[in-house]
């Protein structure tokens, strides 16, 4: 069995002030406290001598190497995204961004942020741009009932209000 992963698309290059932020904080977390306590670490290890059987250094370098690959990662993010802090054109359309509430064909009624890829995690009511109720909103208005292809089935859903800023 091979080891190979064939790479992951990227994501969309579409990123709020607040979740640029959080990416530039982690960054900055990473390259600036973590990596130089941690190569403190493996030189003291290196230090003591037998590096084979030092479990100090092998996993220091270990998380060395994790924390170069997150900080490549971040760096080529970040320089690639595209932050969006202005108002939508139209505030009647959803577009990235948009506050959503939206009612569910089960009856239930809810409110949706459309956010970047990098972002949905953020807190519980953000949704990826990219995922399929994302892909699904973009571009509707109010009013509209929209049918998304999920995994399990189809989702139909009704665009119950838009809003652009601040949580409501």
């Amino acid at each position: 069995m091979s080891r190979y992963r064939p790479p992951t698309p990227p994501g969309s290059k579409y990123i709020t002030p607040e979740g640029a932020k959080r990416l530039r904080d982690e960054l900055d977390q990473l390259w600036l406290e973590e990596r130089p306590r941690v190569t403190i670490a493996v030189s003291e290890a290196a230090a003591q001598g037998d590096r084979s059987e030092n479990a100090e250094y092998t996993y220091g370098k270990k998380r060395l190497h994790e924390i170069d690959r997150r900080v490549r990662f971040l760096r080529k993010r970040l320089e690639g995204m595209t932050i969006v802090d202005t108002p939508a054109a139209d505030p009647k359309r959803v577009y990235f961004g948009a506050w959503v509430q939206v009612e569910h064909a089960g009856g239930g009624v809810r409110w949706y942020r459309l956010v970047g890829p990098d972002e949905f995690d953020m807190a519980p009511d953000y949704i990826s741009m990219d995922s399929p109720l994302g892909r699904s909103l973009l571009g509707k208005r109010q009013d509209d009932e929209v049918t998304v292809a999920l995994p399990t089935g189809t989702d139909t859903v009704i665009i119950v209000a838009v809003r652009y800023g601040h949580a409501p």
